[in-house]
């Protein structure tokens, strides 16, 4: 909870500024700073309000050393340039701006054929604030699909509808089965295996189960779970029993990295049970926070009634979103970046990030200090734990003397029935080059004599400790 101080000190002395933010005599102006915690009496000039802001936010982490985030950090000028000139459009006002509604039908049509949808033109997809806001909206289309399958019998005390998944999904699915009134049924870890089983989820489905939830890259450890199997699993299911169980696939970041990486992979439309797909466009989209995208097979799995219709150039425009107001920015930015890129482009990049992640995981178990649990040949994300005979330091001392240096590494323990494990995990993203890898290796090169001086880990309370929130 904060803390409304004030403005000044524990002494009462006035809190002082820097006499040169005053912009005419720097002898008698800006004495005092202004309150924090509830407005100021009046106004200031704009350069002294830009300086308060911009000295407080230098003491933020840099982004571009955040190894913890797979949010994009880097954009051309000439994407910052478009976004600076769209800021102040209102997405929802589809009708007031007509180009900014065609450019996001384009994009959803690009992702149709990207995912392989067999009739592309029958897709019906929507931008998003980001993947967690999509995963809301695929989650309440299973929901209310369910709800009219079971109308004779829903609700009542025997119809509660529940949703499959792994136990390494990220927090929004968990958010939608609380705030939508769902039981999540997770699969747990086991073993080596640190996401889902495809015949473990299939024999957690029953009549209530809305779908399940297959994730195109964990954010635990950057695997990708196997969407056909799940599939096959829930076909023989349907086979058995005659349920038609639907699948979404979460792929926030792993459905801008396989279609141009692992083409032979069949993880998306191509499966007729897959009925929608999510994913960021400011992950591995390469667009700055915030957008998202939800793309459903065709009409006939988002139901009507979750859609609302703007009419716009005498054209009907489907919209399905939480959120109303929200600026086109970055809608205009991720259709310039398809634009810009092509396949081709996207390709390139993405193998480079890859490239990056595999030869850097490399080099960190080269150290001997470190065991790898995924390499980066799926997500550019790696995941590595101490070795068995490491004992003077743990994951969580490694994040801390990372952070002194300026990287971000998240150090956490995995989820039920592998919270024993540890582990701390990179994210390779698009910026993220060679040179600034070099530079992480002879940092982490450097700070590993200071710990193996340790006569124990230092951590006394994990929870406190994990940097791992998203």
């Amino acid at each position: 909870m904060p803390l409304h101080t004030g403005s000044a000190q524990p002494d009462g002395r006035p809190r002082s500024l820097n006499p040169f933010f005053g912009e005419a005599n720097p002898a008698v102006e800006m004495s005092e700073a202004p309150h924090k915690h509830r407005l100021p009496d009046g106004p200031m000039p704009p350069s002294v309000a830009y300086q308060l802001v911009h000295d407080e936010l230098m003491l933020d982490g840099n982004a571009r050393l955040n190894l913890a985030t797979f949010v994009t950090t880097w954009m051309e000028e000439q994407a910052d340039r478009l976004m600076s000139e769209c800021r102040d459009k209102n997405m929802i006002d589809k009708d007031e701006y007509p180009r900014s509604a065609e450019l996001e039908r384009r994009c959803v049509a690009m992702l149709a054929h990207l995912w392989n949808a067999p009739r592309p033109e029958t897709v019906v997809g929507c931008s998003t604030n980001g993947s967690s806001e999509a995963c809301m909206l695929a989650g309440m289309a299973l929901k209310r699909r369910w709800i009219r399958r079971n109308a004779d019998r829903y609700p009542s005390a025997d119809a509660r509808p529940n949703l499959v998944m792994g136990v390494n999904v990220q927090v929004c699915w968990e958010k939608f089965c609380t705030f939508w009134e769902v039981e999540a049924r997770q699969v747990p870890m086991e073993g080596d295996r640190f996401h889902i089983d495809p015949q473990a989820a299939a024999d957690l489905c029953d009549e209530n189960t809305i779908g399940v939830v297959g994730i195109l890259g964990s954010t635990f450890d950057g695997s990708y779970e196997p969407i056909a199997d799940l599939c096959v699993a829930l076909d023989a299911l349907q086979e058995r029993s005659g349920l038609d169980i639907p699948v979404h696939v979460d792929g926030a970041s792993g459905a801008m990295i396989a279609p141009f990486l692992d083409e032979d992979l069949v993880w998306d439309f191509r499966l007729p049970r897959v009925s929608s797909i999510n994913t960021s466009g400011h992950k591995y989209g390469l667009v700055y926070p915030g957008v998202g995208w939800a793309l459903w097979r065709d009409q006939e799995v988002l139901p009507e009634e979750l859609v609302f219709r703007v009419n716009y150039l005498g054209g009907d425009m489907p919209t399905f979103a939480l959120n109303f107001s929200r600026p086109g920015a970055q809608v205009v930015a991720q259709y310039y970046t398809f634009l810009r890129l092509g396949r081709d482009g996207y390709r390139a990049v993405q193998q480079t990030t890859r490239d990056v992640a595999r030869s850097l995981a490399e080099r960190v178990e080269a150290l001997g200090d470190f065991r790898l649990l995924t390499r980066g040949d799926q997500l550019p994300v790696f995941a590595f734990t101490t070795a068995a005979e490491v004992k003077a330091y743990d994951v969580f001392d490694v994040s801390r003397r990372l952070r002194e240096f300026g990287w971000l590494v998240p150090a956490y323990t995995f989820p039920a029935d592998r919270e024993d494990l540890s582990v701390l995990r990179i994210v390779c993203r698009n910026g993220f080059s060679t040179d600034l890898a070099d530079l992480f290796m002879d940092d982490l090169t450097r700070l590993l004599p200071l710990v193996r001086r340790q006569t124990c880990p230092m951590t006394r309370d994990k929870r406190l400790a994990t940097s791992f929130h998203h």
